[in-house]
């Protein structure tokens, strides 16, 4: 059996790249199959999270399909891809810290109230919180917990949550205020 020739890989992959921005959706196939395993693992070395790699893969291949065709030199796609891979997992990077802070202002928002537990650390406590926020915000109306989400976890500003929205700036304000008046009682209701 031969070994793989790097210069054959590379002429292969610039050939697949080609027939694909010709519009050959069997090039595309081909080239997924060469190179979706390398982009789990480039993804799983950035992000760490064996579950997460394959999830940040397909959010760069996806990344890659749509912008394939404005690709000016093939032979800089191993590096275009990996670019592409390394701020998929990068934006995966600040959800997950953003969902963190979240959770972490609201267990603190939860250590605040009369009678709540004074130590801040206790793990069971923090878990508890954690589930009755997930529980506030899927009781939410759809447009609410989508705005709360928007505004929060993708730390969209009012301007962009308008624009998302289709909807005044002024409007994302109010239904804002509504939204966390909504979750706020959610949370505080003792049922």
């Amino acid at each position: 059996m031969s070994k793989p020739n790097p210069a054959t890989d590379t002429v292969l992959d610039e050939l697949l790249i080609l027939r694909c921005q010709g519009g050959d959706r069997n090039a595309l196939e081909l080239l997924a199959r060469r190179w979706h395993r390398r982009m789990v693992a480039w993804s799983y070395r950035l992000t760490g999270e064996v579950e997460t790699a394959p999830e940040v893969a397909q959010e760069a291949w996806l990344a890659v399909v749509r912008s394939l065709g404005r690709l000016a030199d093939p032979a800089t796609f191993p590096a275009w891809v990996h670019r592409i891979v390394r701020r998929k997992a990068a934006d995966w990077v600040r959800r997950q810290q953003r969902r963190r802070r979240l959770d972490q202002e609201v267990v603190d928002h939860a250590d605040a109230r009369p009678g709540a537990a004074t130590d801040s650390t206790d793990a069971a406590q923090r878990e508890q919180d954690l589930a009755r926020l997930r529980q506030g915000l899927a009781a939410l109306p759809t447009e609410q917990r989508a705005l709360l989400n928007l505004f929060y976890l993708e730390e969209m500003g009012v301007a962009q949550v308008s624009r998302a929205l289709g909807i005044p700036q002024g409007t994302v304000k109010s239904r804002l205020f509504r939204a966390r008046k909504a979750l706020q009682q959610i949370l505080e209701d003792p049922s």
